[in-house]
């Protein structure tokens, strides 16, 4: 999959990865930071959507579009597409310009909103990546969980970056015995669900 990454996704990768690290080391508003994800999740969300059973594949909080180009990728060759929400319009502004450029708009329907909203309506999701603010962790889960398909994934990022924020969340989904659950020290910490039959 990355061996055939055509180069203006890459070059949008890089570009995004330079912005995010100068937001990191700067004064730059925490509400303007892009605050994505590494590489190395990125990889791991390609992979794992790659092994996700048939279905949709969602994700709720796209910043600037950088996760979502990885779920792109594994959506492509998988012969799927990614329904990705975001509710910041100066966020939003810049994933329009990432899927531009990079010529996945045809792979990328972007919902300007919150993904609550939505989810409801939603069905046979496969996969779902969750990197939104942390106190609505738990209503996303409870949203999303049910519009899942049996062997479905769900990943949530920061669950140990944020592990503080997020242990009653964490807490409430390791014990549902609804999933099979795990926190993978990937990235800033992932946790890891799969929908249980």
């Amino acid at each position: 999959m990355l061996n055939s990454v055509a180069p203006e996704i890459q070059e949008r990768m890089r570009l995004l990865e330079q912005i995010d690290a100068r937001d990191r080391t700067s004064p730059t508003p925490h509400s303007r930071r892009l605050r994505q994800i590494g590489p190395d999740t990125g990889r791991f969300l390609a992979m794992m959507v790659s092994l996700a059973p048939p279905g949709r594949v969602v994700e709720i909080g796209t910043s600037a579009g950088y996760s979502t180009l990885w779920l792109a990728l594994a959506c492509r060759e998988t012969r799927r597409t990614v329904t990705t929400y975001e509710i910041d319009e100066f966020k939003l502004a810049i994933a329009r310009e990432t899927f531009k450029t990079t010529n996945l708009e045809g792979t990328v329907t972007l919902v300007a909103g919150d993904a609550r909203t939505f989810l409801p309506r939603e069905r046979d999701i496969s996969f779902c990546f969750l990197d939104a603010e942390k106190d609505i962790y738990g209503e996303c889960f409870e949203a999303v969980l049910p519009a899942m398909v049996a062997g479905g994934i769900l990943v949530a990022d920061n669950a140990i970056s944020h592990q503080a924020d997020l242990s009653d969340f964490l807490r409430a989904v390791i014990a549902d015995k609804r999933v099979d659950a795990m926190v993978l020290p990937i990235g800033k910490g992932e946790l890891m669900c799969r929908k249980l039959p």
